[in-house]
């Protein structure tokens, strides 16, 4: 009888460790200008532009995607994106955890120039650009 109950308490304290477990970390991480992107839109673009084979390849416990976004209006009302992405390796130090290098592996870049946009219309140009470069260090990373 002692046992059974024994088992059923760690069967309990087993399932109450897995409901408080941590979120899973996000894939990707983002260093963007807050003006034209802002965390979230981010890893959005990298779940809906990353191929399940690229993320078996380059498991996030290894590798993180990074994004960068910059840019804004310049004085003639010019809208100028420049968004980057890159493939970072993850190392683990005895003291710190993990932490991501910067050396990248694999990085796309890509710009652009508009006039005469709105805010708004800006940031989806910079989106725009953003899943030009993922999708261009996607298939570089598939094709490896």
């Amino acid at each position: 009888m002692k046992a059974g109950v024994a088992s059923l308490a760690v069967v309990a304290l087993m399932l109450a460790a897995s409901a408080l477990a941590a979120a899973p970390k996000p894939m990707s991480l983002d260093d963007s200008s807050n003006f034209l992107m802002d965390p979230a839109t981010a890893e959005k673009i990298w779940k809906e532009n990353t191929p399940a084979r690229v993320l078996k390849l380059y498991p996030s416990r290894k590798f993180r995607f990074v994004s960068q976004v910059s840019g804004g209006f310049t004085e003639g009302k010019t809208c100028v994106v420049t968004a980057r992405a890159m493939l970072l390796p993850v190392v683990r130090l005895p003291i710190q955890g993990t932490k991501v290098v910067y050396a990248p592996v694999k990085s796309a870049t890509a710009f652009d120039a508009a006039a005469n946009l709105s805010r708004e219309q800006c940031q989806e140009l910079a989106r725009t650009r953003l899943e030009d470069a993922v999708q261009s260090i996607a298939a570089s990373l598939a094709a490896s």
